[in-house]
């Protein structure tokens, strides 16, 4: 049941409400923030993608090069070889490329609605060759030592998960990729357990397995180890095909409770609830049966790729969960989860 009190200033953010980064670049979609509190402001760490102005009969896409300068690559769209059937990868003579560049961007509010720009704090480019294809989906975990990120590196070879530290918002701290290929959907606890850190990421396993969300501890938050599934996905259900990690899991008396995303066999994206143990989080107690929020708006429905709510950023005020996510891989949206609602629907 869908129990999101959506904002009625959404969406908040449209494509063509920034400029783009990148000479010669558009902005096609603005995705997935991060979400944190900074000198008394709200702000959003914005996925944004984009991609050449199109030329009649061609697709342009941009990757970086050996150098680390950006290449913009084409095909005629008549090539046999070609197919762009999905608007976000194209294969090419069966070499698959993204159709943007994503990178992250900051944005920020006095009031949680209305966001802009600050030209103080540059965008974060994806760097070296596990970052050719862009860098995507960051988490941002508040801790006692700074702000730590955790987001999508997407090259040619793989698609893992990085991690930058920061405390200023200017200057990163940047560790390389901490889970292997082929993962994604990281998510760090935000205060340690027992003396140990621990994170959901979500590996992929298509010849035996699946989409799975899983567990991992760390003394240091660079090596991961002691890894555990924590669910699967459910035949017959909204999170029948893929399911991952949304923002940090939420401190709670009832437990960690963990905010995530599933998708089913139309690519339609819901968002559930999944409650772990506070002192041994390998240990589930409640999962949504039914999703807490799914794309009915017509906004969440129709857009770069329709029938999507994907959120990995949230703020916390007290039984009130102020949600932000991305709809239809285009547009950032708002909306407010109530706890104790959420906790009565895993009853």
């Amino acid at each position: 049941m869908d129990t999101a009190k959506r904002n009625l200033s959404n969406p908040l953010l449209f494509p063509s409400d920034l400029s783009p980064s990148i000479k010669g670049m558009e902005i096609i979609c603005l995705l997935n923030p991060g979400v944190f509190r900074y000198k008394d402001k709200t702000w959003l760490l914005l996925r944004v993608a984009e991609r050449p102005v199109q030329e009649e009969g061609k697709i342009s896409f941009p990757i970086y090069d050996n150098k680390g300068e950006i290449e913009v690559v084409s095909f005629a769209k008549d090539d046999p070889r070609l197919d762009c059937s999905d608007p976000r990868v194209i294969s090419y003579d069966n070499q698959n490329y993204l159709t943007t560049m994503s990178y992250l961007r900051l944005v920020n509010s006095t009031d949680g609605i209305h966001f802009k720009d600050d030209p103080n704090y540059p965008p974060i480019f994806g760097k070296g060759d596990l970052e050719s294809f862009g860098i995507e989906d960051c988490r941002v975990a508040t801790t006692s030592d700074g702000y730590y990120l955790t987001y999508t590196e997407v090259s040619s070879v793989a698609v893992g998960v990085g991690l930058m530290r920061t405390t200023d918002w200017k200057h990163f701290d940047r560790y390389g990729m901490i889970f292997p290929p082929h993962n994604k959907d990281c998510a760090l606890f935000e205060e340690k357990i027992d003396n140990l850190y621990y994170a959901f990421h979500r590996p992929s396993s298509p010849e035996l397995g699946g989409n799975y969300l899983w567990l991992a501890e760390s003394t240091d938050r660079l090596h991961w180890g002691n890894h555990h599934c924590l669910a699967t996905t459910r035949k017959n259900y909204w999170d029948s095909v893929r399911i991952g990690a949304g923002a940090s899991p939420i401190k709670t008396e009832e437990g960690w409770l963990e905010i995530y995303h599933g998708a089913n066999e139309q690519n339609c994206y819901c968002l559930g609830a999944l409650l772990v143990d506070l002192k041994d989080p390998s240990k589930v107690l409640g999962r949504s049966k039914e999703p807490i929020m799914e794309p009915t708006a017509e906004y969440e429905k129709k857009g770069f790729f329709g029938n999507v709510v994907f959120t990995n950023g949230q703020l916390v005020d007290g039984d009130i969960i102020h949600l932000y996510y991305g709809a239809s891989d285009e547009v950032i949206c708002q909306a407010d989860l109530s706890i104790d609602k959420i906790f009565n629907s895993l009853k």
